[in-house]
Order: C-alpha cells, then sequence, then structure tokens
C-alpha cells in the first residue's frame, strides 16, 4: 500500500530531520509515512518561485502518496504544506510552526513584506559569500532558535552535518523563492480549509503560539495541540512527544 503521511523539513534542513519522530511512532503508523527533500534542499535545483516549488512538492506528494495524502511539515515545510492543502493536492495537513502569510492590506503591510524580503536578501548574501557552515552559525544564533540549546546534543550534531552538505546557492535561491516574504497571504486559505487542518506549536515558542491563537480565533474549526517543553522545532526538541501528538491528530478519518 502506498503511503499516505507526507513529512516536509524546515529551511535549511533535511529528512532526517523527522528521524526520531517517525522512530517514536508505533510502526503501523511510521509504515504510512514518507520524507521528501525540498526544491532546493537536494530535492531537484532551487524553484523558480513560490507556485513552482508548490508544483513540485505536488507532483512528488501524487506521484508517491496518491490524491489522499496527509501532509505533515514543520517552518518552511509546513508553509509548503498548507501551499499544498489551499491548492487541493492533499487532503489534510498538520503545521507545526507555521506562520500563514504576511497581510497585503495596506500601505505598512506592504512596508513589513518589503523588510522581510530584505532581511531574506541579506541571508541569502551571507550564504553565497561565506557558504553553510558562516550562514548556519548565525541563523542558529537567533532568538527564535535559543531553546535548541537544550536538545539532545548528537541529535543538533546530525542535524548540523547534514545541513553543512548543502549547497548555498540552493538555500539561496529558497530563501527568495520560497521565504516568507515570496509566500503568498494563506490566512484566508487555511480558514477555508479549516476543517482539514492542524496546528502545532511549541508552548516556549511565544511568537508562533501567537500566530497559532489568532489562526484559531479566526477559524475556530482549528484545532491547536501545544508540544510542551519545545521552542520552535518540536522536531529537534521534543521528537517523541510531537509524535505522540502527531498520531492522534491523524488517527481520524480523512474524509
Amino acid at each position: 500500500m502506498a503511503p499516505d503521511l507526507v513529512l516536509l523539513h524546515g529551511f535549511a534542513g533535511t529528512p532526517l530531520a523527522w528521524d526520531d519522530v517517525v522512530a517514536a511512532w508505533p510502526a503501523a503508523v511510521a509504515a504510512r509515512a514518507t520524507t521528501l527533500a525540498l526544491p532546493g534542499h537536494d530535492g531537484g535545483p532551487p524553484p523558480t518561485s513560490w507556485d513552482d516549488a508548490v508544483a513540485r512538492v505536488a507532483a512528488d506528494v501524487a506521484a508517491r502518496c496518491g490524491p489522499r495524502a496527509t501532509a505533515i511539515g514543520y517552518s518552511l515545510g509546513a508553509r509548503i504544506a498548507l501551499g499544498l492543502l489551499a491548492r487541493g493536492a492533499v487532503a489534510r495537513a498538520v503545521l507545526i510552526s507555521v506562520n500563514p502569510g504576511l497581510p497585503d492590506t495596506d500601505d505598512d503591510d506592504l512596508a513589513a513584506r518589503a523588510a522581510r524580503r530584505a532581511d531574506d536578501a541579506r541571508w541569502a548574501a551571507l550564504l553565497r559569500d561565506h557558504g553553510v557552515t558562516a550562514f548556519a552559525a548565525a541563523w542558529q544564533a537567533q532568538p527564535l532558535f535559543a531553546t535548541q540549546a537544550a536538545a539532545d546534543p548528537a541529535r543538533r550534531a546530525r542535524r548540523a552535518a547534514a545541513r553543512a552538505a548543502l549547497d548555498p546557492e540552493g538555500l539561496a535561491r529558497s530563501l527568495e523563492t520560497m521565504g516568507l516574504a515570496a509566500m503568498p497571504d494563506l490566512r484566508g486559505a487555511l480558514a477555508a480549509r479549516a476543517g482539514d487542518a492542524a496546528l502545532v506549536v511549541g508552548d516556549r515558542d511565544e511568537k508562533f503560539v501567537t500566530l497559532a491563537r489568532a489562526a484559531v480565533a479566526r477559524a475556530p474549526a482549528l484545532r491547536l495541540e501545544v508540544v510542551v517543553g519545545s521552542g520552535h522545532d518540536p522536531t529537534l526538541e521534543a521528537p517523541e512527544a510531537l509524535a505522540r501528538i502527531v498520531a492522534g491528530l491523524i488517527a481520524g478519518p480523512s474524509d
């Protein structure tokens, strides 16, 4: 039987980010899962646009899983999973640490998007000028990732080694085409498919807890689960707890 769970990693990550989650699942659940490398992350050449990225991942999902798949994504992977859900390429989505999009309703919103685009351009320049190792050190120093210092050292080392092997140009192009500034505002799409989506967030990730609660306020049918003791990346910081939560979320019917 073809797998029906597709696991999508975050920016500058690889499919091995899911290893500890899959290992914590019962064998019957793990057997349903497949992982994909995102475009620009050894999953083919960098995308030319957000739409190109989502279309390419959608084609991969269709080939591996068919039309009734559940996309389970973290961060960038969660945003791509939401893009898949919005276009009807998956039946359900579990969105871990997701930002559903920047608004575009007024001049302040447009200014915020422009500022984010400028930030992404600076990160892309760092990748091109100094390579993945220097980029990763600066990227991980952001306050968003501070809680990861308490994660299992061996797990962090495996992640770092896998990241160091990625192509800096592929990551730079991914930022420019798949970054939050390049992504459309999908908050409305999330609300429209609220019955087919669930949000997961670490309780120590204050920014994304706020985003998740705002999404639920807009669409009360959205299910929200909180991973206790985790920051932004539960796949790294609390994979066993995340595995239990996701297993519960995917246990129900898909239609």
